[in-house]
């Protein structure tokens, strides 16, 4: 890992910037906010995820559009997921965010619905297998997902790591899910992940800011450059690498480093 810094500079620099934005004024401004409003488990899980679908854009109008699709599912989404009624899903005729649209949405429900009733639920899933990585628990994801009937349009708002994505909203939704740090900000709520397995969330800005401290080459934010990525957080912390995210995220966003 080349470096301008020297890996015990970098990691204390890290490390320091990960305390100041790791904490909950975080909250504030941050579509995490989102699941922070609930406290049942699937509560908190299915907001996270469909959340975290949305979250690429402006935060503010992530976090409006996540607040709408919270709305639409009478603010208990894990209750309407279970007992919703097909017609129900007509509530969400022009719902848009992006690309993401009320057909979507109305299918994400649907496959959500399957995953709770035949699959025991997104946790379970999620959860990796002997010898497997969080990028192949991801992509076996996907294929679970989409078991359901579904439009094809639907499919390119689930990543596949195994087709060259980074998958970045899924990999910051496990972050919220998986890490537990006392800190106020991500749940812990899945105790069945090691965090040690998480992968960083790779977007413009963390890619941008990690490349400027020489943890990343790859010029793409592709899965190649995820990897890379993750290889040299873990090189800084082998049983939190994904608490880093704070730092790149902050540094980027916050301080336009």
């Amino acid at each position: 890992m080349q470096t301008p810094f020297s890996q015990i500079e970098l990691k204390e620099f890290l490390d320091t910037k990960v305390l100041e934005y790791n904490n909950p004024k975080f909250i504030e401004s941050d579509p995490i906010q989102i699941p922070h409003q609930f406290s049942l488990k699937e509560d908190i899980e299915i907001s996270g995820f469909l959340t975290a679908t949305i979250a690429w854009g402006k935060r503010n109008m992530i976090i409006k559009n996540a607040t709408k699709m919270m709305d639409l599912l009478g603010n208990s989404p894990y209750d309407f997921i279970m007992n919703h009624k097909p017609y129900h899903l007509n509530t969400f005729e022009g719902f848009v965010h992006r690309t993401f649209n009320s057909t979507d949405f109305s299918c994400f429900i649907i496959a959500l619905q399957h995953i709770y009733k035949n699959h025991n639920g997104l946790e379970a899933i999620f959860t990796p297998k002997e010898g497997e990585n969080t990028q192949d628990v991801i992509a076996n994801f996907k294929q679970v997902f989409f078991e359901i009937e579904h439009p094809i349009r639907t499919t390119k708002h689930v990543s596949n790591p195994q087709k060259g994505s980074a998958a970045k909203r899924i990999n910051m939704f496990l972050r919220w899910m998986v890490r537990n740090d006392n800190a106020g900000v991500d749940f812990g709520i899945w105790k069945n992940i090691n965090p040690a397995l998480l992968s960083c969330p790779l977007d413009v800005h963390s890619g941008n800011v990690a490349r400027k401290l020489g943890l990343l080459n790859r010029k793409q934010n592709d899965a190649k450059a995820l990897c890379e990525l993750d290889n040299s957080l873990r090189e800084l912390d082998p049983i939190d690498p994904v608490k880093y995210d704070f730092a790149l995220f902050g540094l980027g966003v916050f301080e336009s480093f």
